[in-house]
């Protein structure tokens, strides 16, 4: 029997356990850009698909397995690079393979190009899951794109949910390739023949008077802060605190999530006892407009009292919550707004209305605390307490 390649074994038997589950002719879609990372995954998903479930006592089944391309639009030449990557993943045998082009979200030009480029991608995964039906999508994202996100976490200074990193599976995504190293997926490609692409943003500019600012564009081009981190950061860490930093980094990740899902779960809890509590006493006389706790429209109230008996830690992490649900988003949601919204509850002192992310306002008054959402929110003005693990992508 031929020797397999150590980083190709690796990569297929963790799309094994992706595929797990799966019944007979369920679709699974791999999300492919047509570098190192998800031609892998591709190749290892091509293999897999028709083994699904084998074992040394059955044989297992098939599923069907496709792909999905984004070309952003957003470089040059994306469209080739699109191209190629579809008609790779069709040389894999992967049917159907899928190129979209989705337009600019609107109300997303504030949230920087990396955010814009993060939710084009993902609406498009999930349109074309829901076009086509498919159980699964399989993102490409390796061992060394969630130690960077732990640091870029810790850098934002968001709590143990930033910590937590991406999470291995949400709704129809799952990320089998986060326990192997980059170099596995390159050695994947390597072995298997498959020439992959290497996004230009990913790459630092050379250092000198051309060369791109830290924080934006310039004449070398814009240098996302994630590559500066792989660039820059990660190897300072690795040659200041030796080998093994990546690797303890996303350990951490795994940790921060088993804690953070915990503390998210009781942190809802308190917020909705919070929510209903503030339901119970009737509006002040001649508020026509308000509800029964005296919001108005587009606002939604919570009990200060209730709040302010939990403790700080769950209360601060409700305070967040609530901040999300109100249409805040969670990168831009940051340790001064929740000490701002912490401030109504335990430091009340008649101060005035809050400023929030994305146009979302709080306010205090007779004993509640209101939310008003950003414009991204629901009409109601509250698009719901997010679950657990959807905070951090």
């Amino acid at each position: 029997m031929a020797r397999v390649d150590p980083a190709v074994a690796a990569a297929r038997t963790a799309v094994r356990a992706a595929l797990s589950g799966l019944g007979p002719d369920d679709l699974v879609l791999v999300a492919c850009s047509g570098g190192a990372d998800s031609l892998a995954l591709a190749a290892a998903v091509a293999f897999e698909a028709g083994r699904v479930g084998r074992s040394v006592r059955s044989r297992g089944h098939a599923v069907r397995a496709g792909a999905v391309v984004v070309d952003h639009g957003l470089q040059a030449g994306s469209a080739e690079v699109a191209a190629r990557a579809a008609e790779q993943c069709r040389a894999l045998g992967l049917d159907p393979v899928l190129v979209r082009r989705p337009d600019r979200p609107a109300g997303t030009s504030s949230a920087g190009p990396e955010a814009a480029a993060r939710a084009m991608r993902y609406g498009a995964f999930e349109e074309v899951a829901a076009e086509t039906g498919a159980r699964r999508v399989l993102l490409g994202h390796t061992l060394d794109d969630q130690a960077e996100q732990v640091l870029l976490g810790l850098a934002r200074g968001a709590g143990a949910r930033s910590l937590a990193g991406m999470p291995r599976e949400r709704g129809v995504f799952r990320r089998p390739f986060l326990g192997l190293r980059r170099a596995q997926t390159e050695a994947v490609c390597a072995a298997s023949g498959l020439g992959f692409w290497t996004d230009p943003t990913n790459l630092l500019p050379d250092a000198g008077p051309g060369a791109a600012p830290a924080d934006g564009p310039g004449d070398g081009g814009f240098t996302p802060l994630r590559s500066q981190v792989r660039g820059r950061v990660l190897p300072v860490l690795e040659e200041t605190l030796g080998p093994g930093v990546a690797e303890a980094l996303a350990r951490t990740a795994d940790q921060a999530r088993d804690d953070a899902d915990l503390l998210d779960s009781l942190a809802a809890d308190l917020l909705a006892r919070a929510g209903a509590a503030a339901q119970e006493e009737p509006a002040a006389a001649g508020a026509a407009a308000q509800d029964a706790s005296g919001a108005e429209p587009g606002e939604h109230a919570l009990d200060v009292d209730v709040l302010a008996r939990a403790h700080p830690a769950l209360r601060r992490r409700a305070l967040r919550l609530a901040a999300l649900a109100a249409g805040c988003r969670p990168a831009d949601t940051t340790t001064r707004h929740v000490d701002a919204l912490d401030a109504f509850v335990v430091s009340w002192s008649g101060q005035g209305p809050a400023g929030l992310p994305g146009g979302a306002r709080a306010r205090r008054a007779c004993g509640r605390l209101f939310l008003r959402a950003a414009p991204t929110g629901t009409s109601d003005g509250w698009t719901g307490v997010r679950p657990p693990t959807t905070t951090q992508e």
